[in-house]
């Protein structure tokens, strides 16, 4: 499976992102809706929506994206396994899958490739993607690299920079990063502390390929406002 093709407008590339712990219905129809309007790539959400999501999109392009490991990524391989299975079932397009950071750091890539690839297989048996989530502000230069080869030789669809529930986030010198490792082959997705129009337009120069923000409408609404610089 692939990435996406880069659409013209930057709301073809962001997964509108709803992910805090006391997230309710009302939130999530919202977010919803304005995806559907706005045609954004995706609805990023917790599994307990997605079942909800998926049904609410039906007759859309809108993607149904959903995260598993998260956010520690501390989880076992099997418990992601399951995790994945059960969002492919209720209707999930897209799997978000949190790193085992402890692995990556420790420079044990076999173990990182062989987890990814468990969990590869499993998305793509229910016909979805898979983003690997590196937490990139918790590993080291060496740890970011070796994750963005991993994810590439297990089968994943997309790196992605951070859940956004760690600190730091999304930066332009960790997307230049990733795309030396895994760019034309693999998406790109910066996510966490994308808020404005020009970081995402930062990002998406540095070879990003999707982003991943809950400040959407303020993204979107500053590229439609804006008759400066675009991508």
């Amino acid at each position: 499976m692939t990435a996406n093709p880069t659409p013209k407008s930057l709301a073809g590339l962001i997964d509108h992102t709803v992910l805090k712990p006391d997230t309710d219905e009302a939130t999530v129809r919202r977010v919803i809706a304005e995806a559907a309007e706005h045609r954004f790539a995706a609805v990023c959400i917790n599994p307990k929506w997605v079942s909800l999501t998926a049904d609410a999109l039906t007759g859309t392009e809108v993607k149904t994206c959903t995260v598993v490991g998260f956010p520690l990524g501390a989880t076992t391989t099997a418990q992601k396994v399951h995790e994945t299975q059960v969002a492919v079932t209720a209707g999930a397009d897209e799997i978000d899958m949190v790193v085992d950071m402890a692995d990556a750091n420790a420079g044990s890539e076999d173990a990182v490739r062989r987890q990814i690839s468990a969990i590869a297989a499993a998305a793509h048996e229910g016909g979805a993607l898979l983003k690997v989530i590196l937490e990139t502000t918790l590993l080291a230069e060496e740890a970011k690299t070796l994750v963005c080869r991993a994810a590439e030789a297990a089968g994943a669809d997309f790196v992605k920079t951070s859940t956004g529930f760690a600190g730091g986030g999304a930066t332009v010198a960790d997307i230049r990063l990733m795309h030396r490792e895994v760019g034309g082959r693999l998406g790109i997705k910066a996510s966490g502390g994308v808020r404005t129009y020009e970081d995402a337009i930062a990002l998406v120069k540095a070879g990003a390929t999707r982003i991943g923000a809950s400040s959407s409408l303020d993204i979107v609404g500053a590229e439609n406002s804006s008759t400066g610089e675009s991508y």
